[in-house]
């Protein structure tokens, strides 16, 4: 039996692990990342990225290739019975994005372009490989493999992250409870075509007493991706297996209970039925084994975040992952992980179930609510613009804040607006030498970004330069002015200082997450040597 050794090897292959790997990638750690499957996913299953998921992913330089290869699709129709309702999706509150849209694309294209990254890289995932099991120590993992021939192989690592789903095996090994439960229901999904009234390039959701019926526009593989409730069975008693697949005339028979027969469908794809969970770890790290995406969480498919926030959980810990392996970063750092995430997959799951309860009970209550109610509620609903815009912010993902971690830091003198530590940092447009641009393009190399916001006279140069050479290759720093001035990140719309809150000097320090790590107004710099010496001691 052979042993090998790997800095990180990454249990599943779907969008969480592959962006994890990439991202491991990016920072110099080459991961082992394995799967059980021979081969990817062909189906959409999962379909909208939001826009912070696309702002993290533009580092990768593979946002544009997602956005040409789905649909970013804005607007939505409601209908209530006989009434359409037209609206805009995400058309306030996303000024600060480059990315003020849902997209509309299968979770297959997804991996199929993040295999190709990380094929472009040298990475190949290793397909048909399970993990048997692993014994963990104080400074390694040791992993039992099993690949396709059958031949074991152990492979010592230092960290081990489990992105292989809600029935993960690392989760189970590890003892980590799931906690949670399950919906009575049963739901269909079906990639298709359908003819009818049903205005292509926007979303329609179709509202009844007995649920939600919904069409989204997918492209490809098919047009459509419908997803709507299975009415209950009838009660039989010659001990017939449920179907795992519903047939086109069952798919028509649950279009037909919200459209009145208004759609014919046709041409299935793909079809399924599934059952939905609520259930989240009860922790996100054990020593050397992590957890992330599904592993870590699953719940209702209401407001598109379960594919999101894996990749996020991924983003999270995947620079951490980097920064400790290669010795720059404490160890302490990825203690930062699960209080960071386990809150955001906790009100992911809080969110989701309340939408799902909504949307899917069969109290004679709520039912009343969807068939009577909320046709004439909601089109006055929809015109207050602060709720929209909270909702669309918290939908999106950008609104998700680390406020509470214990690696972010206000420093004084204090500003008192803009975004605080922990948060996201806003985007803004932005020129550097004539050159427009976006400032989130600017700050996505893979390391921290020290943003020096105010006049360059003001700064002390020498200690400016102190800290960028004593940081080169971790830390890069860049001045935000008013005023064009060559090499600097000129704001151009006036609008960078507005949304970071700043009045006269100040600086932030972005972590390579995109997340606020420090700020504080002034110039000096020595609090911000401090937090990094605190986090970066062997920089």
């Amino acid at each position: 039996m052979t042993t090998e050794t790997a800095d990180v090897v990454i249990v599943g292959a779907g969008p969480t692990g592959l962006a994890l790997a990439a991202q491991l990638r990016q920072f110099g750690v080459a991961a082992r990342i394995i799967d059980q499957q021979l081969d990817r996913g062909h189906e959409s299953r999962a379909l909208v990225m939001q826009p912070r998921t696309l702002e993290n992913l533009r580092s990768l330089g593979i946002a544009q290739t997602l956005i040409e290869h789905g649909n970013d699709a804005a607007q939505v129709r409601l209908h209530l019975g006989t009434r359409l309702v037209a609206m805009g999706l995400f058309d306030i509150g996303l000024e600060d994005t480059a990315y003020p849209f849902l997209l509309f694309i299968s979770q297959a294209e997804t991996e199929a372009i993040l295999n190709e990254l990380l094929v472009a890289h040298g990475l190949q995932v290793e397909r048909g490989v399970e993990l048997l099991a692993f014994t963990t120590g104080a400074d390694e993992v040791t992993c039992t493999l099993r690949g396709q021939d059958g031949t074991p192989e152990h492979v010592r690592t230092r960290y081990l992250i489990g992105c292989d789903g809600a029935h993960s095996t690392v989760r189970r090994a590890a003892g980590i409870a799931f906690e949670g439960g399950a919906y009575p229901q049963t739901f269909a999904l079906a990639d298709l075509e359908v003819d009818g009234e049903l205005e292509s390039g926007a979303a329609h959701a179709f509202l009844g007493a007995e649920g939600v019926l919904f069409f989204f526009p997918l492209g490809t593989p098919a047009t459509w991706r419908m997803q709507g409730m299975r009415p209950p069975p009838a009660p039989s008693d010659d001990g017939q297996v449920e179907p795992d697949e519903p047939s086109l005339a069952e798919l028509q028979t649950i279009c037909d209970r919200f459209t009145g027969g208004s759609l014919r469908l046709r041409d299935p794809v793909w079809t399924t039925y599934f059952r939905l969970q609520h259930r989240q770890a009860a922790r996100y790290r054990t020593g050397r084994v992590l957890l992330a995406g599904d592993a870590a969480h699953v719940h209702s498919p209401a407001g598109a975040q379960g594919m999101n926030t894996g990749i996020q959980d991924a983003w999270n810990v995947g620079w951490k992952l980097a920064l400790v392996v290669r010795g720059v970063a404490d160890e302490a750092l990825l203690d930062s992980y699960e209080p960071e995430r386990w809150p955001v997959g906790r009100f992911v799951l809080r969110f989701t179930d309340r939408a799902s309860s909504i949307a899917i009970s069969d109290s004679r209550f709520v039912r009343l609510i969807r068939s009577q109610i909320a046709p004439r509620l909601l089109p006055l609903v929809l015109r207050a613009r602060r709720g929209r815009t909270f909702g669309i912010r918290t939908i999106s993902q950008l609104a998700i804040t680390y406020r509470s971690s214990p690696a972010v830091e206000e420093g004084e003198p204090a500003l008192r607006r803009g975004p605080k530590a922990g948060d996201r940092l806003p985007d803004a447009r932005i020129s550097r030498d004539g050159r427009p641009g976006w400032l989130q393009d600017a700050l996505a190399a893979p390391m921290y970004h020290l943003l020096l916001c105010g006049s360059l006279e003001a700064r002390n140069s020498e200690q400016v330069r102190a800290l960028s050479d004593r940081y080169s290759g971790v830390v890069a720093v860049h001045r935000l002015t008013r005023e064009a001035a060559t090499g600097a990140l000129h704001d151009v719309d006036r609008q960078a200082f507005t949304r970071l809150g700043v009045d006269q000097a100040a600086q932030y320090l972005v972590r390579p997450d995109g997340h606020v790590g420090y700020r504080s107004g002034g110039t000096d710099l020595h609090a911000v040597e401090r937090y990094l010496a605190r986090w970066l001691p062997g920089a």
